[in-house]
């Protein structure tokens, strides 16, 4: 078989190769593979009866209006219209084995991330570190399961305004029983390195909510900050979604809707931090994304 590293195409080839294959694995074994444009009529009839929206379809159309208003406003907090935000939330629902359709609610939808500590653990805490620049792992549009590497010059500026909407189910174990999370904001102020923390403190035992904090001024020139989350001296768990970290008119928080918190990138996108990278995280404590009925 003849291997090449790259094609040089005439303009009048291109519209013809692309229809008939597509790049593989780009990073690493680098590929070319056929794209599967014709379907036999049997492959097509399983397609179709393996197919989500088949099933929902008639389930959206039977909803009352009320209802699709409801998930019409979950799909605002999500950046989804309310077609796909109970698409989305069903599609996890099934994936965990739950049976019917969730009540659509405004501080979670789909997978959320939990927290779990339990003896000997009585104590976890996990980063979201963001310097100045840093790279994600961005789809490529229009191409089923490509991505690239994107570099994300994030330039800090004032307020910094914290969101998180949670559920708790927590037991003190200590002394010093606190859940929290935080932002900490580094300054620079007469050659010294300042730092200011913005905290919310969460509730030990809590249906879910929604808590916020601003910090509008620190010491200094603010440079960047950090993003926290801290349990310390409890057992239990503890649940959240949709996190925010507001400045410069947006919300900067990697995988803020908790679709893989602990997701770790591979050796292809080795400059891509993990999304919450673990700082304690003794025997006994965990956290992942997963689906619950609440």
């Amino acid at each position: 078989m003849a291997k090449c590293t790259y094609i040089d195409l005439l303009p009048e080839d291109y519209d013809l190769f692309y229809s008939n294959l597509a790049s593989g694995d780009r990073f690493v074994n680098s590929r070319v593979k056929k794209k599967t444009t014709l379907f036999s009529r049997y492959k097509k009839g399983r397609l179709a009866a393996q197919s989500i929206f088949k099933t929902l379809s008639p389930v959206w159309r039977g909803f009352t209006d009320e209802q699709r208003q409801a998930w019409n406003d979950v799909g605002d907090v999500i950046e989804l219209n309310g077609w796909q935000a109970f698409v989305e939330d069903t599609a996890a629902r099934w994936r965990y084995s739950y049976s019917g359709y969730s009540t659509p609610s405004l501080l979670h939808n789909a997978r959320v991330g939990k927290i779990n500590i339990s003896s000997p653990a009585t104590e976890i805490k996990i980063a979201q570190y963001h310097p100045q620049f840093y790279y994600i792992r961005k789809k490529v549009y229009g191409k089923k399961g490509m991505y690239y590497p994107l570099k994300i010059e994030e330039y800090f500026g004032l307020p910094l305004e914290l969101k998180i909407r949670y559920s708790s189910d927590l037991t003190a174990a200590g002394p010093s029983p606190f859940a929290k999370f935080y932002a900490r904001v580094h300054s620079l102020y007469q050659g010294r390195d300042i730092y200011t923390d913005l905290e919310i403190d969460l509730d030990l035992s809590s249906a879910w909510k929604l808590d916020s904090a601003i910090l509008s001024s620190v010491t200094g020139l603010a440079v960047n900050y950090d993003l926290y989350i801290h349990l310390q001296d409890v057992t239990g768990s503890l649940w959240f979604d949709n996190l925010e970290a507001n400045h410069s008119g947006q919300n900067w928080v990697r995988d803020w809707d908790c679709d893989d918190i602990n997701k770790v990138f591979g050796s292809v996108y080795y400059q891509v931090p993990q999304n919450w990278a673990p700082l304690i995280i003794p025997d006994g404590a965990e956290y992942e994304s997963i689906y619950e009925e609440f």
